[in-house]
C-alpha cells in the first residue's frame, strides 16, 4: 500500500502556508508565499482574487515539486485560514469585490447602524458580537450597486480557492460551518443562513454559498489546476476548518471544559462547549461551531493584540538585530519586572475593542515615571491583554459553571515567550500549559482531510494522540491577588475611557 499523505493550505492574510504531513503529524514538507495587498488609503486593504489565487498556486508548486514522487502520495487537501471577511463571485469565479478582510474597514458605518438594529439577533442567532459578511454585503451593495448586479455568490477565501481548483460552477459554492458565525448571517445552532437575519438585511439566501462540515469533500483538484501545481488531478478537497477552529482540533481542544488561548496577531480564547449561551449581560463572547458536530467554541478576541506587540518592537525595541531577536530581548527584560510594572498599566486595544464592541477605545499608558523603562511598557501590554482574557474567562465560568475550567493550553507565537505563559497564569487564576507542537492549525487540518477520506476514523482521538502538554505554569497567589485588583481597573477603564477619546477625536 502507497504511503499516505495528507496536505493543508492555510490563507493567512500576509502569507500562504502549504504543508504535507504523513499519518503520524509529521511535516514532511512545507512552504511560504506572501500575498500582495493594496492600502491607498487609511482604512482600507485590498486583496485580489487573482493575486491570491496565483500565490495559492504557487506555494502549492514549491510543495510538489519538493515531495517529488511522494506526489502520488497525496490523498487529500483541506484548507484552513483567515475566518472573517467577504467576497462577491461572478458566474465564473470573477473577483467582483476582492476579498475584503477584517483589516479592510469601508464598510463600518453600515456596522454601526447593523449593531444599532440587529446586535441583539447577531448575537443570539448568529453567535457574534462582530459581524462582518452582514454589513459588508449591505456597503457593497449601497455604495457599488451596478458591479453588486453582477454578482452570484457571496464566499470565504476558502471557498473561493475550492471553487478554483475543482472547476466548481458558482452554484456549488461552499462554506465550512466554523466561518458561519462570524458572517452574522447565520442560525449558529442549525448550521443554516438566518432567514430573519438575511430578511433584515435584504439579502437572498441564493447569493449564499451550501453550508458544510468540516470533514466534506466539496469537489476534486481539476485537471488545469493540477497542471498548474504539479499534482495529478482528482484529489479530493475537503472543506477543512478556519484556523481558529482548525488550530482548536490540533491542539486537542476537543472536549467540554477544554481551554485553549493562541496568542497569535489576533490573539484568542477558545472554550470548548457542548451548547451555546449567549453572553447578553457583557457582550464578551462570540460563539464558533467546532469542526466535530456538537461542540462549539465559547470564543474572545482582541483585535490585533499581535500586531500590537510586533508595532511596539519595531519601532521602540529593535536595534540593529531581527525582529525576533528583538522580541527575545524585550521578553527577557519583561521578565524582571515586578507584577504589576512597578504602577503604571497600559490599554493595548488599538485596533479598539471588539468584544465589547467600542471602536473609541484606543491605546494608553498611565501611572508611567522616570523610573519606567522600555521592559516596563512591553510587559504592561501583554498585562493588559492578559486582563481582557480574564475578564472573558469569568463570563465563561458564569454562563458554564458545570466545567471545571482549570487549565488553559497556550498557542501562538506567546506561547514561545518566557513571561507571558506564567503571567497569564497568575492574572486568570488558571494553570497553563504550552503544548510541544507549533503547527496545530496546519495539522488539525490535516486530520480532517484524513478523516473525510477514511484515513482518521476518530477526529477527536487523532487530535489527543498527537499532541501534549510539555510544560505548565501554575498561578502565584501572591501576585493573583495584585492582579485581581488591577483587572477590577482595567475593567473600569474600558467603560470610563471611550468618553475620553471621543473628547480627544473633536480636538484632532
Amino acid at each position: 500500500m502507497d504511503r499516505q499523505l495528507l496536505m493543508a493550505v492555510d490563507l493567512g492574510t500576509s502569507f500562504i502556508k502549504c504543508g504535507v504531513y504523513d499519518t503520524q503529524s509529521n511535516c514532511v514538507v512545507e512552504a511560504m508565499e506572501p500575498v500582495k495587498d493594496e492600502r491607498p488609503a487609511p482604512g482600507v486593504f485590498i486583496q485580489k482574487g487573482e493575486d491570491l489565487f496565483a500565490s495559492v498556486v504557487h506555494c502549492i508548486k514549491v510543495v510538489s515539486e519538493k515531495l517529488g514522487e511522494q506526489a502520488q502520495d497525496l490523498a487529500a487537501i483541506a484548507f484552513t485560514g483567515q475566518m472573517s471577511g467577504f467576497m462577491g463571485v461572478g458566474k465564473d469565479w470573477e473577483d467582483i469585490t476582492t476579498w475584503s478582510c477584517s483589516l479592510d474597514s469601508r464598510y463600518m458605518p453600515y456596522a454601526k447602524r447593523q449593531m444599532q438594529e440587529l446586535k441583539d439577533k447577531f448575537l443570539e442567532i448568529s453567535g457574534t458580537n462582530f459581524p462582518q459578511m452582514a454589513p459588508k454585503y449591505e456597503w457593497f451593495a449601497a455604495e457599488y450597486p451596478e458591479l453588486s448586479e453582477k454578482i452570484e455568490k457571496y464566499v470565504m477565501i476558502s471557498g473561493y480557492v475550492i471553487g478554483r481548483l475543482g472547476n466548481l460552477g458558482t452554484e456549488d459554492a461552499v462554506m465550512d460551518r466554523s466561518y458561519a458565525s462570524w458572517t452574522g448571517l447565520a442560525d449558529i445552532r442549525d448550521n443554516t443562513w438566518s432567514k430573519e437575519i438575511c430578511g433584515n438585511i435584504g439579502l437572498d439566501e441564493k447569493f449564499l454559498p451550501k453550508m458544510v462540515g468540516s470533514n466534506t469533500i466539496c469537489g476534486y483538484l481539476g485537471k488545469e489546476a493540477a497542471r498548474a501545481v504539479g499534482l495529478k488531478s482528482g484529489i479530493p478537497l475537503v472543506s477543512g476548518a478556519g484556523d481558529k477552529v482548525a488550530g482548536c482540533l490540533g491542539a486537542a481542544n476537543v472536549e467540554a471544559g477544554d481551554i485553549v488561548f493562541e496568542a497569535s496577531s489576533y490573539g484568542e480564547i477558545s472554550c470548548c462547549v457542548e451548547d451555546y449561551r449567549p453572553d447578553v449581560q457583557e457582550k464578551r463572547l462570540d460563539i464558533l461551531a467546532a469542526a466535530v458536530p456538537g461542540k462549539y467554541y465559547v470564543t474572545h478576541f482582541i483585535a490585533g493584540s499581535g500586531i500590537t506587540l510586533d508595532w511596539f518592537v519595531k519601532h521602540f525595541v529593535r536595534k540593529e538585530e531581527s525582529l525576533k531577536d528583538a522580541f527575545a530581548r524585550i521578553d527577557q527584560a519583561a521578565k524582571a519586572v515586578p507584577a504589576g510594572c512597578d504602577g503604571m498599566m497600559a490599554m493595548g486595544l488599538l485596533g479598539g475593542s471588539s468584544m465589547p464592541l467600542s471602536e473609541d477605545l484606543k491605546g494608553l499608558f498611565m501611572g508611567f515615571d522616570w523610573s519606567h523603562d522600555t521592559e516596563h511598557f512591553y510587559r504592561a501590554l501583554l498585562e493588559s491583554f492578559s486582563y481582557d482574557f480574564s475578564l472573558a474567562l469569568e463570563r465563561v465560568d458564569r454562563l458554564y459553571p458545570e466545567y471545571s475550567w482549570d487549565t488553559v493550553k497556550m498557542i501562538g507565537g506567546g506561547a514561545k515567550s518566557a513571561l507571558w505563559p506564567a503571567m497569564a497564569a497568575d492574572i486568570t487564576g488558571k494553570k497553563h500549559g504550552t503544548l510541544d507542537r507549533g503547527d496545530v492549525s496546519m495539522w488539525g487540518a490535516c486530520i480532517l482531510a484524513g478523516n473525510a477520506v477514511g484515513i482518521f476514523e476518530n477526529p477527536e482521538e487523532t487530535a489527543k494522540k498527537h499532541v501534549k502538554v510539555s510544560k505548565i505554569y501554575q498561578p502565584s497567589a501572591a501576585d493573583c491577588k495584585l492582579y485581581e485588583d488591577r483587572k477590577r481597573l482595567y475593567k473600569a477603564y474600558m467603560q470610563e475611557l471611550p468618553a475620553f477619546y471621543k473628547r480627544l477625536e473633536k480636538c484632532s
